[in-house]
């Protein structure tokens, strides 16, 4: 006679599957227990780095074959991860912190399986981005996640003129070396927004500023910066609600320049009192000197 299905075993422990297994955004102690079996019943662990991702097997007493898949890599170990699947082998997906799929190859992994068929199966745990967004102070719904914004050029410029107009809470990743730029350009393309810059989440030495932008370039332009960074900011404001007259700003700018102040200070105070893109306000100064 055909054995049941054992009711007690999850899709993930099935052979053929592909898992994305979330785990711990820093503290090693938040991986779910779900996670750790689901890790120790695959036949192999795919990881962003395997070094990072050693630590945590190593915590847990899990030895499983370990390999590779980012994105140097994504095209050719995704298709033989595929293989493998598709000859019965269980493949659990992991990243370097949180959850696989957002900030790194593992979507496009879940394209290539869709396409052949395959329906991957989600392990849910840490996200460095709902974790800064509950933290904020900031409306949490709706909110739009934009990942890093580009590192150079007409791309990030593009990326800060088609965001700054989306009226909900926008959360982005950013390395503490760009930091101070993301800021300043925050700053000159969507004005005084409140902010927060949540630093090193679950770890030691975790930090959530919160204050207006310019505030916040104050704050960690004082020190070096280190650790991941989430960067969770104000919508855009509703016009009818929080826009000035525009007779207000001009007013003041038109005051500060007849006191002597240069075109750079005066357009940055004005447009963080009235919380207006730098650029904007700066432009308004230079076109009155011309």
């Amino acid at each position: 006679m055909p054995s049941k299905p054992d009711p007690d075993k999850s899709p993930e422990q099935t052979e053929g599957r592909l898992v994305l297994v979330a785990t711990p955004i820093g503290n090693l102690a938040d991986v779910t227990l779900r996670a750790l079996d689901t890790l120790r019943s695959v036949d192999i662990i795919a990881a962003e780095d395997t070094r990072h991702t050693r630590k945590l097997l190593s915590r847990y007493d899990i030895h499983k074959p370990l390999v590779s898949y980012h994105e140097h890599n994504a095209r050719e170990r995704g298709a033989q991860l595929l293989d493998k699947i598709a000859a019965g082998k269980s493949v659990a997906v992991v990243t370097d912190a949180g959850t696989p799929g957002i900030s790194d190859p593992g979507a496009l992994l879940v394209e290539e399986a869709l396409k052949r068929g395959i329906s991957p199966v989600a392990v849910p745990g840490p996200t460095a981005m709902i974790a800064a967004l509950v933290l904020s102070g900031l409306p949490v719904q709706p909110f739009a996640f934009l990942g890093f914004a580009p590192a150079r050029g007409a791309e990030r410029r593009r990326f800060f003129e088609e965001n700054g107009a989306l009226p909900m809470t926008l959360v982005l990743y950013e390395s503490p070396k760009r930091l101070l730029k993301t800021l300043r350009d925050i700053l000159d393309s969507w004005g005084g927004r409140r902010v927060a810059v949540a630093r090193e989440l679950t770890k030691i030495h975790e930090e959530v500023f919160r204050g207006t932008v310019s505030e916040a370039l104050a704050h960690f332009e004082a020190a070096e910066t280190k650790g991941e960074i989430t960067l969770v900011v104000e919508g855009r404001p509703a016009p009818e609600a929080s826009a000035p007259e525009e007779a207000g700003w001009r007013d003041e700018l038109d005051a500060m320049l007849a006191a002597g102040a240069s075109l750079k200070e005066a357009a940055s105070a004005v447009a963080a009192r009235f919380s207006l893109p730098r650029r904007t306000v700066y432009q308004a100064a230079l076109d009155k000197k011309r």
